[in-house]
Formats: structure tokens, sequence, C-alpha cells
């Protein structure tokens, strides 16, 4: 009989907790979720999470989902970690938040295992301020292509969608109709630097992408597995375990928490009525 697939529901997989090593001597703690024994990746996402200082995390809710649900439902692997000094359930990076300086090395070491590990078809998954860490250290060799959630383009340059224009890899940004930062409109504006970008609005989508997870795994399938059908199913017929999401729900009141967050100052969104503060993104 099938169950309805729930926000804590687990599919089957292989999972194994995994550390990257940086360039510049830190440890950071990370997940490599794995289709069941005996069906090779298509695919893999390697998960770059929102801002830590905002509760952003290996475990924000798209990441945990999709690490949960693609390997079964996509045969797509799904590299989640802590960018350094960042906490969850799974552990705690060494290091202190770079405020998109010290990242970059967080990045390389995240592709450096998904290269050793000879993970097929690596797609670099950003969320809010993981798109700008995609953006500026992501057009690695090793990559193939990027696509951005709710990107806020705050710590990205010019110069660094430049680097993305002139590899032609693709990139997707999938912006809410509700963003706080950037919505569709200026997204399109913003993105022609990069001449084969494609941005997609999600209609009454907010930056958060709370209640619209499925829009948004569907997407990033349709992308990165091509073959495989979407929407991906809502319903599963086999084994099923459940997480515990309750860890999590101080990391979303965290995510509008008023702190400021050194670097760039961050514009709200043309048309958005009201001011909330920078560093949500």
């Amino acid at each position: 009989m099938s169950t309805l697939i729930r926000a804590n529901s687990i599919l089957p997989g292989r999972r194994e907790d995994i550390e990257l090593h940086t360039a510049d001597g830190l440890t950071l703690v990370g997940e490599l979720a794995l289709p069941p024994a005996g069906r090779p990746p298509v695919a893999t996402l390697i998960c770059l999470h929102p801002l830590p200082t905002h509760g952003g995390m290996m475990d924000s809710h798209v990441f945990r989902k999709a690490a949960w649900r693609l390997p079964a439902l996509a045969d797509v692997a799904v590299l989640r970690f802590n960018t350094r000094g960042t906490g969850s359930v799974r552990g705690t990076s060494e290091g202190a938040f770079g405020q998109a300086v010290g990242e970059r090395f967080d990045v390389a070491a995240a592709i450096e295992y998904a290269e050793f590990a000879e993970l097929p078809a690596r797609w670099l998954l950003g969320w809010s301020f993981g798109t700008d860490l995609a953006l500026k250290y992501g057009c690695d060799p090793g990559v193939t292509g990027a696509i951005l959630l709710s990107p806020a383009l705050r710590f990205a340059t010019g110069a660094d969608l430049a680097v993305w224009n002139d590899s032609g890899k693709p990139v997707t940004a999938l912006v809410p109709e509700f963003d706080d930062y950037l919505r569709p409109a200026e997204a399109r504006e913003r993105f022609t630097a990069i001449a084969q970008a494609e941005v997609v609005g999600v209609p009454r989508a907010k930056h958060l992408w709370v209640g619209d997870a499925e829009t948004v795994l569907d997407e990033v399938v349709r992308r990165v597995a091509p073959a495989v059908p979407v929407p991906l199913p809502r319903e599963w017929d086999g084994p099923m375990e459940y997480g515990d999401a309750s860890a999590y729900a101080d990391r979303t009141v965290a995510a509008f928490a008023d702190v400021p967050v050194a670097g760039p100052a961050q514009r709200d969104a043309v048309d958005h009525p009201t001011r909330r503060n920078a560093g949500n993104a």
C-alpha cells in the first residue's frame, strides 16, 4: 500500500557521515546520501546552505528533504555539509563564519570530495547565501552546472557572473514570486550577465520555500536528471522511516532574527512593501 511522503519521510538509500578537509586546515562535517544498493547515481547535488548566522545549515529543510527523497525517487546523490563554524544535529564544522571569504575553501573541499568519490554529473545546489558561494567559487572544471534557490546576489560580483558566462556551464535560478531580496523580474535583468542563465519564477513562493519544497525538488531533478519523470511521486510504496524534524524548529525562527551580518549591503526586493534585516539571505 502506498504511503504519503511527508516532510519527515526518509526513503531508502545509503547514507554515511563524511568529513571534508579544507586547504586551510579545517575539518567540515557532512553527509553523503546515495541511491539504494545496486543503483548507481545518475547525478550529484553538492548543497551549499543559507546563512549560518540566521539558521542556515546542511539540514535546512529543502536540503534535508533532497537527501531523504532524491536517492530513492531519482537516483540522485546528495552531498550536504556544514560550512565553517556551522552546526546541526550532524555536528559542528571547525572554524568560524567567514563572510563568504573563507568559505571558498569549503566549496573547493566539497567539489574535491565528490571528484575523488567519482560521483557523476556534479551540480552545485545553492540556497540564498549558498548561491553566492556557488557563483563566487563554484565554476570549477569538476562541476557540471549550478542551480540557485532564492539568489540574493549579495556577495557575488559582476566578475563572478562573467566567469560563469564565459564557461558556458548551465545556470538555473529558481526565484520566488514574493522573495524578500530578488524577485523574478529583477532577477531576469541581473542574470543577463550570464547569457545561458535560465531564470524560473515560482508563483506564490517565498525566500524560505516553506510549503514549496516539492516544487523545488521537481525543478532540480528536471535539470540534473532529465530522464526522470516529474513531478516526482508524492507517495511511496515500500519501506519508509521518519526523521525527527523538531530539532530544527529553532532554526526556522532564527531565519527571521534581526541580527546584522558583516559584508555588502543587501537591498530588499524593489517592490517589497517593508524592509527586513539584510542578514536573512
